[in-house]
């Protein structure tokens, strides 16, 4: 695989710009990510220098995952993916750690971003992030035991959470007064809230309807995911990624499999990339309609949301055609799709081209300059462009924030560097500039399917590769070479090279990252997802202070929060 341009520079760099080079491993990853291995003790040097060193500019921590290796002297590996959002270098950082003292300094200090990633890593490997201002277990609950996606953890075991053991932050048992009058007073927002979109706890301290501290508890949704990859084939896995974000699965499933793909070094066929664009950007549009249209019921903007939804049912419509589901598709296949789409695609897709817009204007019309709306919106959860990467913001969130990063720009995929199309950008960050972003989003994504179904071209969807795909029934009726190659992925599965490799596409809400980890076998030894809503949300509980107990809802639903992302 070539490596581009960016990374060889950066790499190349490196032996002059990182303190004491002959003690760190540095290396290209078959991905083209530069990676540096480096011990504990001089992790947080080697992290701070590459993002405070001008030429590196690593300013985005994307995220920090472990990995399990039982049969090595030092058993985990603690993963930092890093990126420069001005330079556009990606690296990888490296620490292993014994099992017997699975301690690193928290990142905490250099990136805000790596508070619930290293949790993360805590609660689930039982690695310790020296340092850390609250390390306390984020997707399992208090009572659990273990740490869960060790190798040698038993995912049949069941702990039970009892009333006495639900998560209480320490501040919340103190007794406040407010000027010595009034004592404030604890609140439970969630998990069983409609206006929570999902299973989302926030323990909030109030002064009136003032908002003084909040703490978020999550995991009410999580599915294992993870885990469960651990022990499928690489193509059984699709139907778990339409899961996570289920308001867009089909992005989820594309960008796992292009992920795979690399891994192979294979390509889908031309048409099968055109219709994965095609789809991916009416799923996009339907995830933006879910978000805006039930941030505005919130809002008490209940028309908004019929207007939305019906357009979203028309797509529904289309995907159907296609794979045969709705919400969850699992219409990606690693080399293509399952099946080419119906003899009616062009005509589908060219009716909503003319019909989806005349709703997102209507829209438009009633709520962009609607007083309510904007005294409920404008300066509400506003986050400076600073703070957003600090936290490890992407997607729609960011670019409110005043930041053009969008990775279909930045790293194109699926040729989406020979389409027109504007990346919306906003500078107030607050609620009101999250939803023009979208707005205008959902506008940017029919111009570029408008582009491409003008473009799909005729020929198979599915690689004829017969490592990687199933030869067609005919000829396994026919051909003894063929039934022996689809007995062979039936009973193997796909074999992925031993290696590991960080893809990323632009999901609805932001990156969505896949560290894929393989030992050669039929299955992937480690798939770490890297949810943007998950990054997204840490932050939520900063941004409710001194705001009333109304905005919060305001907030939250702007944020686009899905749950089986957020927890997968």
């Amino acid at each position: 695989m070539t490596v581009s341009d960016p990374e060889t520079t950066a790499q190349a760099q490196l032996a002059d710009l990182l303190p004491e080079p002959e003690k760190l491993g540095i290396e290209v990853g078959p991905d083209g990510i530069v990676e540096i291995t480096a011990d504990r003790s001089r992790v947080i040097e080697v992290l701070r220098t590459l993002r405070d060193r001008p030429e590196l500019d690593c300013n985005l921590l994307l995220d920090i995952c472990g990995v399990d290796y039982p049969d090595r002297d030092k058993r985990f590996e603690v993963v930092y993916h890093l990126t420069s959002l001005g330079a556009d270098h990606r690296f990888r950082v490296k620490v292993p750690v014994a099992e017997d003292d699975p301690n690193v300094p928290t990142a905490y200090g250099i990136w805000k971003a790596a508070d619930w990633f290293e949790r993360e890593a805590w609660d689930l490997f039982g690695i310790r992030f020296d340092g850390h201002p609250n390390l306390r277990r984020i997707l399992t609950h208090e009572a659990f035991q273990g740490h869960a996606l060790r190798k040698d953890y038993d995912p049949e075991q069941r702990w039970i959470l009892t009333e006495a053991e639900t998560m209480v932050p320490e501040w919340a048992t103190e007794i406040v007064e407010n000027g010595g009058d009034f004592e404030t007073q604890i609140l439970n927002l969630g998990p069983s809230h409609p206006a929570t979109h999902g299973t989302i706890r926030t323990v909030v301290r109030l002064d009136g309807e003032v908002i003084t501290r909040a703490e978020c508890e999550i995991g009410y949704l999580h599915r294992c995911f993870e885990k469960m990859s651990e022990t499928h084939g690489w193509n059984e896995i699709i139907p778990y990624t339409d899961r996570l974000n289920y308001c867009s699965s089909m992005i989820n499933g594309v960008g796992y499999a292009l992920g795979v793909e690399q891994m192979l070094d294979i390509e889908a066929p031309p048409r099968a990339q055109a219709v994965r664009l095609i789809l991916s950007e009416f799923s996009r549009i339907m995830d933006h309609a879910v978000c805006l249209g039930a941030n505005l019921v919130d809002l008490g903007a209940l028309t908004n949301f019929w207007y939305f939804f019906q357009p979203r049912e028309e797509i529904y419509s289309l995907l159907e055609s296609c794979a045969g589901g709705r919400l969850t598709v699992s219409y990606t296949r690693i080399g293509g799709l399952a099946h080419d789409v119906p003899a009616d695609f062009e005509e589908r897709v060219r009716f909503l081209l003319g019909y989806i817009p005349k709703f997102i204007d209507d829209v438009d019309k009633l709520i962009t300059g609607n007083r309510i709306f904007r005294d409920r919106t404008e300066g509400i959860g506003a986050l400076s462009a600073e703070e957003a990467v600090a936290w490890g913001w992407t997607g729609p969130c960011l670019r409110a924030c005043g930041v053009p990063y969008d990775l279909r720009r930045v790293r194109p995929y699926l040729g989406y560097e020979n389409y027109e199309f504007d990346v919306p950008v906003a500078t107030t960050g607050d609620c009101y500039a999250r939803y023009l972003v979208r707005l205008e989003e959902m506008r940017q994504s029919l111009r570029i399917i408008e582009q491409a179904i003008d473009r799909v071209p005729d020929g198979p969807v599915i690689t004829d590769n017969h490592h990687v795909a199933l030869p067609p029934k005919s000829k396994v009726y026919s051909e003894m070479e063929a039934l022996i190659w689809h007995f062979k992925l039936i009973y193997d599965g796909i074999k992925v090279p031993a290696g590991a490799c960080y893809s990323a596409t632009e999901g609805a809400n932001g990156e969505l990252g896949y560290y894929l980890v393989s030992d050669g076998t039929g299955h992937p030894y480690r798939i770490k997802v890297r949810p943007p809503c998950f990054a997204i949300f840490q932050a939520y509980p900063h941004m409710l202070e001194g705001h009333l107990l109304a905005d919060a809802i305001a907030i939250l639903g702007s944020l686009n929060i899905i749950a089986g992302e957020l927890d997968r």
